[in-house]
């Protein structure tokens, strides 16, 4: 049990925990042992319950497996600083043969993105996260970056950008991960950025399509378009746009707009059920900025279910998802009102800390995140879309070819 409490795995069940005199090691590829040191014997059976076990996925992030003058293998924690002759993977055992769990019972509102992640290895795996500074997009960048994958960090303050990229490398520092400048607000930067990254030559295989704003006071952009609602969809709805020959060639692949649960509360239709395009747009005598989030959100999910119905034969799927209704983040930072009333209900929201997840609004258990949606990239399969809402609009709900508004 000392050597379970210095590796931090002394929390165990009971059916699970050993009878005195004997250790629980593992084989080279995986499999679970028992050593009686009274009898001097092993056994592949649990000694009380008698099942075998096997290691479920790869070491935990900032761990490494090395091997001793002595040919032993050993187990070093960087982020911790420390070495242990116990696989740290004992801790993520499963049954031989186990029947899988369904998603409902593995996560839960306490799960964070470095579980959700837990033995996934996204090893030449490239992702993108626009927004990726701070909040939920930096929580999703690093969970990625820590478990192997090409994290591009799709920013327009580079400053922070750089700072975010260093404080992941700080925590691994084999983590491949840049910052790339972006800014939704500017249509040629969206453009630039496609490019840029195009001349890269590599593939992409997850877009997370983050970054948001959030009271914004009315304004236009330089493209003559209200600000929230270009910078929440219109900016995202283009780079998907100008990306999406390389997320077809890097099948399977999948986009992830990060909407919210606001878009119930809005209407983007005249009084004869057909789309007002004044309202995604507005003047400044029409603009609410509340209400101008909430259609940019509804754009959002309108957008990734037209998506996914087009690109998914084609391998690239698409998600929206829902944040958490009790998330803390910095999204309020542009106007003290909003500010106020989330720093009084600071202490009621889950830490942005321990608590990175983006719950789906169709999958009610608040656990699953923007980074749980694309961690099964091989199974070319629809996570749970937030549909549950839609508006009664004719046929193609926003139409997808918006070169009408972007030329």
């Amino acid at each position: 049990m000392a050597a379970l409490r210095y590796a931090g795995l002394d929390d165990t069940d009971s059916e699970d925990e050993l009878p005195p005199g004997w250790e629980q090691r593992t084989t080279k590829d995986g499999w679970v042992y028992y050593a009686n040191h009274a009898e001097e014997k092993t056994q592949w059976e649990h000694p009380k319950t008698g099942k075998r076990k096997r290691i479920a996925g790869d070491l935990p992030y900032g761990w490494e497996q090395e091997t001793d003058e002595n040919g032993q293998v050993f187990f070093v924690d960087h982020i911790n600083k420390r070495t242990t002759y116990l696989d740290p993977r004992l801790a993520f055992t499963v049954d031989d043969n186990p029947t899988k769990p369904t998603s409902r019972q593995r996560y839960d509102g306490g799960t964070t993105a470095m579980e959700i992640l837990q033995g996934r290895d996204f090893t030449g795996k490239v992702v993108v996260v626009t927004g990726a500074n701070s909040g939920i997009g930096f929580e999703t960048a690093k969970s990625f970056a820590l478990h192997g994958a090409h994290v591009i960090l799709a920013c327009r303050n580079m400053t922070r950008a750089n700072e975010a990229v260093s404080q992941i490398l700080g925590e691994w520092h084999k983590a491949k991960v840049e910052a790339m400048t972006l800014d939704l607000a500017l249509l040629r930067s969206v453009q630039h950025f496609a490019q840029a990254f195009k001349a890269k030559n590599v593939s992409l295989h997850v877009l997370v399509c983050n970054a948001a704003a959030f009271a914004l006071p009315w304004s236009l952009t330089k493209d003559g378009l209200e600000t929230t609602f270009q910078v929440n969809h219109l900016g995202h709805f283009y780079l998907v746009q100008l990306l999406q020959d390389v997320l077809c060639r890097s099948a399977p692949a999948r986009v992830v707009v990060v909407s919210s649960e606001s878009h119930r509360f809005t209407d983007i239709n005249d009084s004869s059920g057909k789309l007002d395009f004044s309202r995604l747009s507005p003047s400044k005598s029409d603009y609410w900025a509340m209400l101008a989030y909430n259609r940019s959100k509804l754009c959002n999910i309108l957008f990734s279910n037209e998506l996914h119905r087009r690109l998914s034969p084609r391998g690239v799927t698409s998600n929206a998802v829902h944040p958490g209704n009790m998330m803390y983040s910095s999204i309020h930072r542009n106007w003290w009102v909003y500010t106020l009333l989330f720093t009084l209900a600071r202490p009621f929201t889950k830490s942005m800390i321990l608590y990175n997840m983006v719950e789906y609004t169709s999958f009610r258990p608040p656990a699953s995140e923007s980074t749980w949606i694309p961690s099964d990239l091989n199974t070319g399969q629809l996570s749970w879309l937030m549909l549950s809402t839609f508006l009664p609009i004719e046929n193609n709900l926003i139409p997808l070819d918006w070169s009408f508004i972007i030329q």
